[in-house]
């Protein structure tokens, strides 16, 4: 049974901010496989690409120390990703099933600020390669940004729901 006032924008922002969540947990689970059961190359292989941090001109740490602290920042960057998917996901539940404004509040700023860094960092500098995943999760943002309070309960817009 859905609330009184849940839009089909709120609804369709919702699951859109879902399939943000599915693919970057992707993100994090993937980061997880390559720390498991590749090397230090395998990890960055994943986050290169792009016209400023091409794969083959990008130089690989040699000695062991360097390439664990590489490592190990690596799986760090893919599990936030990852911790970011999950918030997505409970921010996602939260309009559709509570027209939550504070839950659209939360993906303005917190998923924003993930998604700016992201796309201005690492896809808008070439670092990383531009693909339907890298370009997929911004516009997936945006979209949702826009549309999502179209569908939210008129009032307070400040709301703890």
């Amino acid at each position: 049974m859905k609330p009184i006032g849940v839009g089909m924008s709120a609804k369709i922002g919702a699951i859109l901010l879902l399939l943000w969540g599915i693919l970057h947990i992707w993100v994090g689970a993937e980061g997880i496989h390559q720390y498991l059961a590749g090397d230090v190359q395998t990890q960055w292989k994943m986050l290169l690409g792009g016209v400023n941090g091409s794969k083959e001109a990008f130089q690989f740490v040699s000695d062991e120390m360097t390439g664990n602290v590489h490592s190990r920042l690596l799986i760090n960057f893919c599990l936030d990703v990852g911790g970011y998917g999950v918030l997505a996901i409970f921010l996602a539940w939260m309009i559709w099933g509570q027209g939550s404004w504070l839950a659209y509040w939360i993906t303005v700023l917190v998923i924003g600020i993930a998604d700016l860094a992201f796309l201005f960092n690492m896809l808008l500098s070439g670092i990383i390669e531009p693909n339907i995943g890298t370009i997929g999760g911004p516009v997936l943002w945006f979209i949702v940004v826009l549309i999502t309070p179209f569908g939210l309960p008129k009032g307070n817009k400040l709301v703890l729901r």
